[in-house]
């Protein structure tokens, strides 16, 4: 079985490969535009199925086992993606800051058949409180830019972190051990 992971996230191959699985990286452009109104679980499942059946549909990878995933950052109904730019990191993580928010992440995976199992996990996350100082140091070293919620708890952001209820590889975003209970189940 061939499996392609549709993800240009360096976290997402290095907890893909911690699973002992060999897998080859193809990505495509998708549209990541959602309504602001969306419940962010329903959302990150919409998204990671776009991106793996982009994925999916092109004929190289066709036969191939294809995952697809994308994590969304929530608190108090806002959905955080990737920030925008330093001032947008910076709105994010003063709102985060000495509250608790939730980390979901849609995973897709799409057979060969191009049937698709999907699922979502959650976990939550709480922050310590947060001094402007640390945020915009934090900002300066530029982690922030390309994480959802504008941290990396694998990085410098997990000194923000105070405690979570959940799989801490959810909050990095692919939550390896309910990947590997899926792809179990279904191949």
């Amino acid at each position: 079985m061939k499996i392609i992971l549709a993800s240009n996230s360096p976290r997402r191959r290095e907890l893909l490969s911690m699973t002992g699985l060999k897998f080859d990286v193809v990505t495509q452009y998708t549209d990541e535009s959602i309504p602001e109104d969306m419940d962010p679980a329903v959302a990150a499942l919409e998204l990671c199925e776009r991106k793996a059946l982009s994925v999916a549909s092109l004929e190289q990878c066709k036969g191939s086992v294809v995952i697809g995933a994308d994590t969304i950052v929530s608190f108090e109904g806002k959905k955080f993606g990737k920030p925008k730019d330093d001032d947008d990191a910076f709105h994010m993580l003063s709102e985060l800051s000495d509250r608790t928010h939730t980390v979901y992440t849609g995973v897709a995976i799409v057979n060969t058949d191009l049937t698709v199992n999907k699922f979502v996990e959650s976990t939550e996350v709480h922050f310590y409180p947060l001094s402007e100082k640390q945020i915009r140091d934090y900002i300066a070293t530029g982690e922030c830019r390309d994480k959802a919620g504008a941290y990396a708890i694998q990085g410098g952001g997990a000194v923000f972190v105070s405690g979570i209820i959940g799989d801490y590889y959810n909050v990095m975003g692919l939550p390896v051990g309910r990947l590997m209970q899926q792809i179990r189940r279904i191949h």
